[in-house]
């Protein structure tokens, strides 16, 4: 909950059983419906985030075992694409509990990560508090400006975290940085831990409600049991970062096509023609019709890519689970996925636009809200660089050099 100040209260509640709720095809409709009148009142979707743990959507990645429903990464891609089309923000503000469990699914049996599977699988929304604001180069975790200092009774936890994606909607927050002897450590603690101040201020003109602020810990208490030093994040980091890097693309995707949707209505929607077109209505009009069409392609373009890249990612999986990681494989994947980026930012952006085109002056007025797919997918594509990805790509196929082991690749 966030109160006026803008400063969220953490809470501790679980939610539903996900195993009981309507199935995430029973809440799209719903959840698209009210997307514009959300994102346009700058409201913060709990609720959406709440339908979606009772739909079973954040367990789909969790192991039938745990008490999750076991989805390849394809299914999960897919099933993204579906909820960024219905709500972009809500769609990234959950890329951080879905890295966590990924990253679960190679961490060694034990109480910690029992205890973790059975948190989520219970209804437990996971956040981030891993980049900062100033200092540390992005992926640079040993760096960090933030402390875990030993106690007696564990550890104790200091410093700011900007780009916090997904926290504000969450019970426990997974925690980067550096111990008091330098070596990287990180945590997952409930967010209702003394010193812990969760900020609403993303900024951005885009992705508005992704609750991508500031997270503030001052001397915050971690057991030793939650806290990991050194090697917390399970090799090979090409692997993880692929999915992350994926995550954003498919909210892309989902985004390119909340715009078809919108061309499709926005056309069928239009009275008034114009003198010197083709048509006395604008859905007659071939030009429009193809302006609408050439959306629709993009869109589905994005979809496939992105889901053809995510079955790359189940390969590799399979192989590291079998033991028999192939790094060639994972170099293959981290490399499609990239090209995925750079091929569905620029498709969507180019859609984002076409969209006004379709929809006249009268789409770009305020209340219309129109440009909100612009301003999402913009957002999203400056996460990393396409130009800079473009490059290290070429330095791959051209001359053989290893693309980089890091999660922004």
């Amino acid at each position: 909950m966030t109160s006026r100040s803008g400063v969220a209260e953490a809470g501790t509640g679980s939610g539903p059983d996900p195993g009981t709720g309507p199935g995430l095809a029973g809440v799209l409709g719903e959840l698209e419906a009210g997307a514009a009148r959300r994102e346009a009142a700058t409201e913060r979707p709990h609720e959406v985030v709440d339908r979606l743990r009772a739909a079973g959507f954040l367990t789909l990645r969790v192991p039938g075992e745990h008490g999750g429903q076991d989805a390849s990464l394809r299914e999960v891609f897919g099933a993204l694409i579906d909820v960024a089309r219905a709500d972009s923000s809500v769609a990234q503000a959950l890329r951080a509990h879905f890295a966590y469990v990924e990253g679960l699914r190679f961490t060694p049996d034990g109480p910690g990560r029992d205890g973790a599977y059975a948190a989520i699988a219970a209804g437990g929304v996971i956040g981030n508090a891993i980049t900062e604001p100033t200092g540390a180069a992005a992926g640079d975790f040993a760096a960090l400006a933030t402390t875990f200092v030993r106690t007696p009774e564990g550890w104790a936890i200091t410093g700011t975290k900007f780009y916090s994606t997904g926290t504000l909607y969450a019970d426990r927050v997974w925690v980067w940085g550096v111990t008091d002897d330098g070596v990287p450590a990180s945590a997952l603690i409930p967010l209702d831990r003394p010193g812990i101040t969760v900020v609403d201020d993303w900024d951005g003109f885009g992705q508005r409600a992704s609750g991508s602020g500031t997270t503030r810990f001052e001397n915050t208490p971690a057991t030793a049991e939650e806290v990991v030093v050194a090697g917390a994040e399970p090799p090979p980091r090409l692997a993880i970062g692929a999915f992350l890097q994926l995550w954003l693309t498919a909210v892309v995707a989902g985004n390119l096509e909340a715009v078809s949707h919108d061309a499709q209505a926005l056309l069928r929607g239009r009275t008034r023609g114009i003198t010197h077109g083709t048509s006395d209505l604008p859905r007659h009009d071939p030009v429009l019709l193809q302006q609408a069409g050439d959306i629709a392609s993009k869109a589905w373009t994005a979809r496939a890519v992105v889901l053809d890249a995510a079955s790359l990612l189940d390969d590799v999986d399979a192989r590291l689970h079998a033991g028999q990681f192939d790094g060639v494989a994972a170099q293959e994947a981290g490399r499609r996925v990239a090209e995925a980026k750079i091929s569905v930012d620029r498709l969507a952006l180019d859609a984002a636009s076409a969209l006004f085109e379709v929809g006249g002056a009268s789409a770009t007025r305020t209340g219309a809200n129109l440009d909100r797919h612009w301003r999402n997918i913009r957002t999203l594509a400056s996460h990393n660089s396409t130009r800079l990805k473009a490059r290290v790509i070429g330095d791959h196929l051209v001359n053989g050099t290893d693309l980089p082991d890091n999660t922004y690749f």
